[in-house]
């Protein structure tokens, strides 16, 4: 348990506040192990629905338009491979971020119970979030869509439709390379086939004929540009928050720093796992992050 002075100014969102048990109906029943996690949020769901739409287009652009028609076979299964096997590791990154619980404290523990449970000593105060009744762990915050508290919280992301969190920010930083990877991919593919249109007949460079193929390869050229650039930016944020060990929101809040200071290589294996291994590049495999104690609290 972690215990920092009283004196220390909080955020509205943390300030100590009566925590009121009795008001707390017992936290639901938990569901079975393995249960998946999904938020039913009608935007989130439209937004990675759409990121879907946009992988399965540049799959369709790139393999019909492009490498199918090509005459240089080497060429077309070289790229083909490449391609494939990084838009697969990106919509596998993406379910793992969408389908994974991002860290959520469990709902309606402020129960007079379970704070009698953690044997508090005389002067330990402990802060419980309004909205979903729950003990707040430190570092915790609550996410208005979610309707949960979750460790570590750096934003939510509509286009995963989940929170990026302590349990899933791995696959985050993955979906958002593996992106920006097939995006600068696509854009070195688009300016080869057209050098090589401009140079052949267009009748002979695509299955297509030419007004649909220049509409097709100009709408990937766009799609890929946009795409490059946000992910690119993400990613680098998303890393340098983790170097940092700051999420987004103590960023933007700047909240003062209560926990230990680590060295950027123990905060990218607290992320991705240790040791350091090809599993990191795998939306397969789960990171061991140690068994940190999910209720560290603060007086």
């Amino acid at each position: 348990m972690m215990l920092t002075p009283t004196r220390h100014s909080r955020d509205i969102e943390r300030k100590p506040e009566y925590l009121q048990p009795e008001k707390c109906a017992p936290p639901p029943f938990p569901g079975p192990a393995g249960t998946m996690w999904f938020i039913r949020d009608g935007c989130g769901i439209a937004c990675a629905i759409v990121t879907w739409f946009l992988v399965l287009y540049a799959e369709f652009v790139v393999l019909f338009v492009m490498l199918i028609p090509s005459r240089d076979y080497v060429y077309s299964v070289i790229n083909g491979i490449v391609f494939n096997l990084l838009a697969f590791l990106a919509l596998a990154s993406h379910c793992r971020a969408m389908l994974t619980d991002p860290g959520a404290v469990p709902k309606g523990n402020a129960t007079k119970e379970f704070i009698e449970s953690l044997q508090l000593k005389p002067g330990q105060v402990v802060y419980k979030c309004p909205k979903c009744c729950s003990i707040k762990p430190d570092r915790a915050h609550h996410c208005s869509v979610c309707k949960r508290c979750i460790r570590k919280m750096d934003h939510h992301c509509p286009w995963v439709n989940n929170c990026v969190g302590e349990n899933n920010q791995k696959y985050f930083v993955l979906f958002t390379m593996y992106i920006a990877l097939i995006s600068l991919h696509a854009l070195i593919m688009v300016g080869f086939h057209f050098l090589h249109c401009f140079e052949e007949d267009w009748t002979k460079c695509s299955s297509f004929s030419p007004p649909t193929t220049v509409i097709l390869l100009i709408l990937l050229c766009f799609e890929a540009l946009l795409f490059l650039i946000f992910t690119s930016v993400m990613f680098g944020t998303q890393v340098h928050s983790i170097c940092t060990d700051e999420t987004g929101i103590e960023q933007l809040k700047k909240e003062e720093r209560r926990w230990a200071k680590k060295t950027k290589w123990m905060n990218m294996k607290a992320v991705f796992g240790h040791p350091f291994s090809l599993g990191w590049a795998s939306p397969f495999a789960t990171p061991d992050q140690g068994k940190a104690d999910p209720y560290q609290y603060v007086v």
